[in-house]
């Protein structure tokens, strides 16, 4: 009976007009203050503000024009080898010699280049179109060096002009001597093939290890120089190491997108 007049009382008297009101405490004020400066900077961060990423993919230190594969215009048993890896030989240079039926026929390179790969020897038989050797296009020791980053096609597009990029060089230990530098110099119009890439780097394992997860698209890089470094290109670390730097070393690259503003991944 007790519980039930204090009902009947509280509706006879709903708005207990004559209570005093009970005001926030301080700590509830202080909360509420710090929660609205918080949402405040948050959202002129998201639309002055600027979120830097980055696209990682394998990349091969190159020469500008690329590599290409010499194959023989015959067939018949190679009877001697006339070229030497890492030798450089003008155009219409002879790298073999090869019986066949018609007589003794001569091997020549196509463009000035340096001998990267042999794969023909005295005695082996060979068919015509087989692969004998490759050859980059250089005829200079000092022609620079480019690093070709081989990025996934849907990332290409983000990749802004003169882009900064970081090479981890395979060769190089990045713990002691750090990161190769560059910038971006172009990118390609279209995704590759691992033909076009085995072509242009005269290696047809890489084209088909660089297309693993689809077709990407090429991005020339042009190394940073430095006339500090005993490699001629600048490093994350002061020195770089102690020794030059060849074509055809393998590499990672990262390659800084344009920036973005936050509210940027809110919109449609």
């Amino acid at each position: 009976m007790q519980f039930r007049q204090q009902a009947l009382a509280k509706l006879q008297s709903p708005e207990e007009l004559d209570l005093p009101v009970r005001l926030a405490r301080p700590q509830g004020w202080l909360v509420l203050s710090v929660t609205v400066v918080a949402m405040a900077a948050a959202s002129v961060w998201a639309v002055t503000g600027s979120v830097a990423s980055t696209v990682t993919a394998p990349a091969v230190l190159t020469h500008g024009r690329g590599s290409y594969v010499l194959q023989s215009p015959v067939a018949g048993q190679v009877t001697a080898v006339l070229a030497r890896q890492g030798e450089r030989l003008p155009a219409n240079s002879p790298v073999l010699k090869v019986r066949t039926s018609q007589g003794e026929r001569v091997v020549r390179s196509l463009d000035a280049g340096r001998v990267s790969a042999l794969a023909a020897a005295v005695g082996q038989i060979i068919r015509t179109g087989a692969d004998v050797a490759a050859v980059e296009r250089t005829a200079r020791a000092e022609d620079p060096l480019y690093a070709t980053v081989y990025v996934p096609a849907e990332s290409a597009a983000a990749i802004p002009a003169h882009a900064s990029v970081d090479l981890t060089v395979q060769s190089v230990p990045s713990g002691r001597y750090g990161v190769l530098r560059g910038h971006v110099k172009s990118v390609g119009r279209s995704a590759q093939s691992a033909r076009q890439i085995a072509a242009f780097l005269g290696d047809s394992q890489l084209g088909e290890q660089f297309t693993r997860e689809g077709r990407p698209v090429a991005v020339t890089v042009g190394l940073d120089e430095s006339s500090a470094t005993k490699s001629g290109y600048a490093w994350s670390s002061a020195d770089g190491p102690p020794y030059e730097l060849t074509s055809m070393t393998l590499a990672t690259g990262s390659i800084r997108l344009a920036d973005q503003r936050p509210v940027d991944w809110l919109l449609p």
